[in-house]
């Protein structure tokens, strides 16, 4: 990435003549057992199975090294860890640097399943969560304590969309500990946007679900890390049993070529409805990091290099169960759907006592129905228009 702009970058990452041979694309290569030669051969692949060395398929096989080196030259770390979904990426992340006894530090803006698995996996293994604020900045230096291994971050936070000052919270952390990992909820910026180990962090987690397959086919998950956290974060994970097939990591690679158009008119997209629903009068605020007024827009300006096409907005008011039935169900171009990152527009919704009930560090500070979008690749004008009938549904409940 040093010498390259991302579009550049994001054709050419991965694609060595080792992984390709002579194609385009990397091949596939489906195998459980690889086959060696000779007992000298075998000796060599053992002792370099850890470095890209042909050894047995779930260490990996042509197509996964061609899609791991693709996401270290992309986000700039030294390893990358493939999980077979995003939640198993966060998951074992933290379980390979926490032990009985331990504490991490957590965002209270996280993804739901990342703090379900804090809250029951982590708990049971006698390792303790405390969550902070998402904009605490500076301020997580007085919550660490002596057994404090992990900091994990999500920037923008799930749903809320809270933007995180990530270098003051490094510089915060290293401060009191240096050896405490650091590591980000990357999904929102599909690893690019947010230049995540440039910022000091040292594992950049995603949900490859999302934008980098990118058409709501498969699932995976990523993990890079930097040079301190690599072997560790490998072998770990590893023992755990984590993988993915030949062909995911396939289409994972396919995805990359066209991530940067993609994610460039999710942004444009997404940036034109959000201006738009700032605007109606049904809309208390809309939680978009490029929109100034959003919390944390300051840390976007500053860190992000784009956006994305998913973010929320709270209406002025709380839907009854029946408005919020006649809202949803009749939709044309917005479908309902857990997930997001696909070239399809979702949208979800969530009363205030929802977001709450996730939300461990406290309450939430709105009264009106939250309802989140991800603005896929249609026309904008027939999604707009689209929303513009969902809030005259609204209305007509209203008046009736």
């Amino acid at each position: 990435m040093a010498n390259k702009k991302i579009e550049t970058a994001l054709i050419s990452a991965g694609r060595d003549k080792k992984y390709t041979q002579g194609s385009v694309n990397a091949v596939i290569q489906r195998a459980s057992s690889l086959v060696f030669d000779s007992v000298h051969a075998k000796k060599q692949a053992t002792a370099q199975r850890a470095n890209g060395e042909l050894f047995y398929g779930r260490r990996g096989t042509l197509t996964h090294f061609s899609f791991q080196q693709a996401m270290v030259e992309l986000e700039g770390g030294v390893g990358c860890a493939l999980y077979p979904c995003g939640a198993a990426a966060v998951t074992n992340a933290i379980l390979s640097f926490v032990g009985a006894g331990d504490h991490i530090l957590v965002t209270g803006s996280v993804y739901e399943p990342t703090t379900d698995f804090c809250r029951h996996i982590l708990a049971k293994l006698n390792v303790a969560t405390t969550w902070f604020d998402p904009l605490i900045g500076a301020g997580i230096a007085a919550l660490i304590q002596k057994n404090t291994k992990v900091v994990f971050l999500e920037s923008p936070g799930s749903i809320t969309m809270e933007v995180q000052d990530i270098p003051a919270i490094v510089n915060a952390v290293r401060a009191v500990n240096p050896e405490i990992v650091i590591m980000l909820d990357n999904t929102w910026a599909a690893g690019i946007l947010l230049p995540a180990l440039a910022l000091g962090v040292d594992i950049s987690i995603q949900a490859g679900t999302k934008y980098i397959i990118g058409h709501s086919d498969a699932m995976l998950g990523t993990a890079v890390a930097n040079a301190r956290c690599w072997d560790q974060l490998r072998e770990q994970s590893y023992l755990m049993g984590q993988m993915v097939d030949a062909d995911t990591a396939y289409m994972a690679a396919r995805g990359l070529r066209t991530l940067g158009v993609r994610l460039k008119q999710h942004a444009q997209n997404g940036l034109r409805v959000a201006e738009w629903l700032a605007q109606r009068p049904e809309v208390a605020v809309v939680n978009h990091p490029a929109l100034p007024g959003s919390k944390g827009h300051e840390f976007f300006v500053r860190d992000f290099i784009g956006a994305s096409g998913l973010f929320s907005f709270i209406l002025r008011q709380r839907l009854t169960q029946f408005q919020l039935e006649h809202y949803l169900d009749n939709f044309q171009h917005f479908s309902m759907a857990y997930s997001w990152g696909g070239f399809e527009s979702l949208i979800l919704a969530n009363q205030p006592e929802e977001i709450a009930a996730i939300r461990p560090a406290g309450g939430v500070d709105f009264t009106g129905t939250l309802v989140r979008v991800h603005i896929g690749l249609e026309n904008t004008d027939d999604l707009i228009a689209d929303l513009a009938a969902g809030f005259e549904r609204i209305n007509e409940s209203l008046d009736s």
